[in-house]
């Protein structure tokens, strides 16, 4: 359902469409979750979020990555295995999207945004 909308939708919505035999807090409850896996974006519509699908497939994944890397203590060790595990033309890409980051960074005027 909320794939299919033209624009964000709230539980209710979700809710009314799929059938009032489900409960709003269980609609609610689900649409929360997918946007805790990075499934769903979400904003304020009220005093409730309206929800729209993340359909960018490199979005989710570095979501992924990042919600795995935060579960670890040690980010240097997850970070250096998995640097290590890189073949040699990802391992240039990664390097040169760091120089990339540095010099877009190093470009913005300091003390605000470009």
């Amino acid at each position: 359902m909320v794939s299919r909308a033209s624009g964000p939708v709230i539980p209710a919505q979700v809710r009314a469409a799929l059938g009032d035999h489900l409960a709003y807090t269980t609609v609610m409850t689900v649409m929360a979750r997918l946007h805790d896996r990075g499934l769903l974006t979400r904003q304020r519509a009220g005093r409730a979020y309206a929800y729209t699908v993340v359909d960018d497939p490199a979005r989710i994944t570095a979501r992924r990555m990042h919600q795995l890397l935060d579960v670890e203590a040690d980010r240097v060790a997850v970070l250096t295995r998995f640097v290590d595990g890189l073949n040699p033309d990802d391992e240039q890409l990664v390097r040169a999207l760091l120089d990339q980051i540095n010099t877009d960074r190093s470009s913005v005027p300091s003390g605000g945004q470009s």
